[in-house]
Formats: structure tokens, C-alpha cells, sequence
């Protein structure tokens, strides 16, 4: 499975951006899969989580109540919808497909958010 996420770019704080992780193949459908960041100068972190048929999420806590992670199997595609943007959301965001529990695989390339304040 090769992953692409895509729709970063440069909001103000407060601002919203959605971001897309869109899949090579219909496999994709029988993962669970997250979006991941890693800030500059910092480690790569979980964001968030949802289960292969889109009916579990997680969340960390840093986002819950402004991000929503969804996905639409007939697209192979998963979605980050971030709202309410602040700087310290800035980072490079990934998606992955669970390849084992807790253990993931077939990164995407990332892509670049910038909050400016």
C-alpha cells in the first residue's frame, strides 16, 4: 500500500485545514490507520487513530475537541479535519497504515502545516 497525504500549507492560528491520506490500493480498507507529526526539532508524535471500518477513533488529548480523523473506504482515502488551529500544531503531519497493533507501516511523505500566531 503506498500512502499520499496532501492539503497542508499556511493557515493563522484559529484557522482550519483538512488533510488527506489517500491510498494506492483497496487494501486500505482492512487497516486501521493514524495520522502522525513531527515538529521541527522534535520526535515524530500520534495525533490520532481510526479503526478500518471508521467506526472507532483515538485521539490525543493536545487535539481532542479540534481535530476529527474520518475516512471513505469507497475512496481509499482518510481525512485529518483540524480545526481551531494554534502554532504549536505546526509540524510535518504523516499517515500510516496499523500494520500489527500499535505497529505501523507504509508511511506517506508527509505533509507540511504552518500556524503562524
Amino acid at each position: 500500500v503506498q500512502l499520499q497525504a496532501s492539503g497542508g500549507g499556511l493557515v493563522q492560528a484559529g484557522g482550519s485545514l483538512r488533510l488527506s491520506c489517500a491510498a494506492s490500493e483497496r487494501a486500505f480498507s482492512t487497516y486501521n490507520m493514524g495520522w502522525f507529526r513531527q515538529a521541527p526539532g522534535k520526535g515524530r508524535e500520534f495525533v490520532a487513530w481510526i479503526s478500518w471500518s471508521g467506526t472507532s477513533t483515538t485521539y490525543i488529548d493536545r487535539v481532542k475537541g479540534r481535530f476529527t480523523i474520518s475516512r471513505d473506504n469507497s475512496k481509499n482515502t482518510a481525512y485529518l479535519q483540524m480545526n481551531s488551529l494554534k502554532p504549536e500544531d505546526t509540524a510535518v503531519y504523516y499517515c500510516a497504515v496499523e500494520i500489527d497493533s500499535g505497529k505501523y507501516g507504509y508511511w506517506g511523505q508527509g505533509t507540511l502545516v504552518t500556524v503562524s500566531s
